[in-house]
């Protein structure tokens, strides 16, 4: 039977179903994390807090709590605007996709709840191990760093530090990794030197620059032998027990597979950077000895490493090469401007 135009009007097509863009969704939801995130971080350090930190931090002796936390928001600000010019540089470049470089989804979930394990185990025995030694703790940074310490830190611990770290978190998995991926596939190798270079060029440049003007590392104040042994020194040092462990655990092989995991960048850049946290939390500053202590330690392990993680996330995916960042931002500034002081001290130069 033929149906009539009226008849047929009462059966309208059915509506479209409205297409959701799930990883721009994750993005933004990341964003607004990240944010909220950070602004509960600010609100909870005033709240549990007086004028006074409790941490011992020599380099900024006399800072109050507020004076602390407008320094980190800078901080922020800073690599905020050093992500816009990463961006800008590489705005015409073919994105690496970095995503395809894990393995599948079960899989990349697989050897990323491995490396949380192995990473959290790394930590407990650093800890372990220096402790018995009589030793501050290990993580990824050497007692001292970036706050200083009103204690010595012996040479035999800053050798034991840096070998401990380039061990456990750099030669061990990437001997473990290296069998089943490539080097492109661990993002360790460029897919455009030229591209590669400019940018490291820039931000390395920017980023001395911020250092000189803004923050003036004390590198100045040293003399011509100290100067000249410490600066290699201090890059080999911290290229061993801070930069080369952190590029291989975090961006060259948790990285790639957060990507798979989450299929966003932006929720990508927010986990990097807070891994990137994690392996600070034995500084030497913080303090374990209560719950407000360790909520504060905590809080400002955040503060202080959140967004440098997030920078060194956004260089790697940008690029698909995980040595960019460190060359760009970590080995030479600001780790060799900042801290040859503080190895020269150690070394006793």
């Amino acid at each position: 039977m033929q149906l009539t135009r009226s008849s047929r009007s009462t059966h309208p097509k059915p509506r479209r179903a409205r297409r959701i863009r799930l990883p721009r969704s994750r993005s933004i939801w990341a964003v607004w994390a990240a944010a909220a995130g950070w602004l509960a971080i600010n609100a909870l350090v005033l709240a549990v807090t007086g004028d006074r930190l409790p941490f011992n931090w020599p380099s900024i002796t006399g800072r109050t709590t507020t004076e602390r936390l407008v320094d980190a928001n800078i901080a922020l600000a800073e690599v905020l605007l050093l992500m816009a010019l990463v961006w800008l540089l590489t705005r015409h470049r073919r994105r690496p996709d970095v995503a395809a470089r894990a393995p599948e989804r079960a899989q990349a979930l697989r050897e990323t709840l491995l490396l949380l394990a192995y990473g959290a185990a790394g930590l407990a025995l650093g800890y372990v191990l220096a402790r018995s030694l009589g030793w501050h703790p290990f993580g990824f940074h050497l007692a001292g760093t970036l706050y200083g310490t009103h204690e010595h830190v012996a040479a035999a611990e800053a050798v034991t530090w840096a070998v401990y770290n380039l061990v456990v978190y750099a030669l061990i998995p990437l001997m473990y990794f290296r069998r089943r991926y490539t080097s492109e596939q661990l993002c360790l190798r460029s897919s455009g030197r030229t591209a590669d270079a400019v940018l490291i060029t820039v931000v390395l440049l920017v980023e001395s620059a911020v250092q000189f003007l803004v923050l003036r590392p004390d590198i100045l104040d040293l003399a011509g032998r100290q100067l000249l042994l410490g600066l290699p020194l201090a890059f080999v040092l911290y290229l061993a027990g801070a930069v080369l462990p952190a590029m291989v655990f975090i961006y060259a092989i948790l990285l790639p597979r957060i990507l798979r995991l989450t299929g966003s960048t932006a929720a990508t850049v927010v986990l990097g950077g807070l891994a990137y946290a994690a392996f600070h939390l034995w500084d030497a500053w913080t303090l374990l000895g209560s719950a407000d202590e360790a909520l504060l330690s905590a809080a400002f392990v955040i503060l202080t490493y959140f967004a440098p993680g997030m920078m060194k996330s956004v260089l790697t995916l940008r690029t698909g090469n995980a040595w960019v960042h460190v060359w760009a931002y970590h080995a030479l500034a600001p780790h060799t401007l900042a801290d040859t002081r503080h190895v020269v001290h150690i070394f006793r130069i």
